[in-house]
Parts: C-alpha cells; structure tokens; sequence
C-alpha cells in the first residue's frame, strides 16, 4: 500500500509531489534543498545547504518512524562537483555507522531555486 508522508518540519513541496512515500517497508524521500521550513528561504553556502538539506531528510523520516541510520541509499546532486568535499563533511556528520548507505553523486546544471545541493534517500523500515 501506498502512503503520503508530510511533515511541518522540513518544506512543502514545490510542485506537484509529496516530501515522501511509503512503500510496504520502504520509504522514499523526494529531493531535499537547503530551505529552511520555517522562513522558505534557501541557506547561503554549500555547506550550509547541505546541512539543512540533511535536517529535511532527518525530519521527513522521523515522521516515518525512521532514523538517519535507516538509509540504504542517497543520491545527491550538487551545482559544482568542486564542492565534493564540502558536501561530504557535512555529509558524514549526518550519515555514519558500521553499514553505510549505498550513494551516488553527480553534478547538474541548475537545481530548483538556485540550490547548490539536493539531497534524495531510500529508507527501510525494519
């Protein structure tokens, strides 16, 4: 079966889409900017993104019953592959453990609302 997940602590959806869904035991998230929920403004700075962008991830799956811990799979996407490492040592305070999430990363040209980051994940409910 599948369910809509929202949440008043990561942003709405900018077009037609729902923040998440939940599939049997899997949950997907839909790409997460560095807007911050409260103010709909974007962060400035890459790593400032990445941080919020990961807080929405974090939010949306607490709203799942999910943690940080339950990612299986990220794809992140980022303005200027320059910025790789930036994203990554945010990244790594956020994600973390003996098993980590299978992920891929590649740079776009534009993102939504001049974002330097977006950030998607795959959950599993145990």
């Amino acid at each position: 079966m599948k369910k809509k997940l929202n949440t008043a602590k990561a942003p709405g959806a900018l077009g037609p889409y729902s923040q998440a869904v939940e599939i049997d035991n899997l949950v997907y998230t839909s790409g997460q900017l560095g807007i911050c929920p409260e103010s709909g403004n974007l962060l400035e700075g890459v790593k400032a993104q990445t941080k919020q962008a990961l807080e929405n991830v974090k939010a949306i799956l607490a709203e799942a019953g999910l943690g940080m811990n339950d990612i299986i799979k990220t794809l992140v996407f980022i303005q200027d592959m320059n910025d790789f490492g930036a994203v990554n040592e945010v990244y790594a305070e956020y994600i973390n453990g003996d098993v980590l999430p299978a992920r891929s990363c590649v740079e776009v040209a534009k993102l939504p609302k001049g974002g330097l980051v977006e950030i998607e994940v795959i959950a599993l409910k145990k």
